[in-house]
């Protein structure tokens, strides 16, 4: 699996940061990711369709952790790229979450 392509749209709220649309081989496309601040930093949750009990499934999700791991770095590479373009930083961003 390679990912070929991530596209970062900023947003201005306060856990959300953005949203994140990923391309794997040139020929399939995952949108709707997220990047959120937690209480523990930034993560990034896969896409996800509310169910009738109230509750969220995810709608696509990595198998296994190498995998988790190589969606998340590339994810934050271009989340870092976006707010450097910005004129912030991720530890700024962090900072004020503190």
């Amino acid at each position: 699996m390679n990912i070929t392509e991530v596209k970062v749209f900023p947003v201005n709220e306060d856990k959300l940061k953005a949203y994140v649309t990923i391309t794997i081989d040139d020929c399939f496309v995952i949108r709707d990711l997220k990047i959120i601040d937690g209480n523990t930093g930034l993560f990034v949750a896969m896409p996800s369709k509310k169910r009738k009990d109230g509750q969220f499934r995810d709608i696509a999700h990595p198998l296994n952790q190498e995998t988790r791991e190589e969606i998340e770095k590339k994810i934050f590479e271009a989340f870092e790229d976006e707010v450097r373009t910005m004129g912030q930083s991720l530890e700024g961003l962090k900072a004020k979450a503190d």
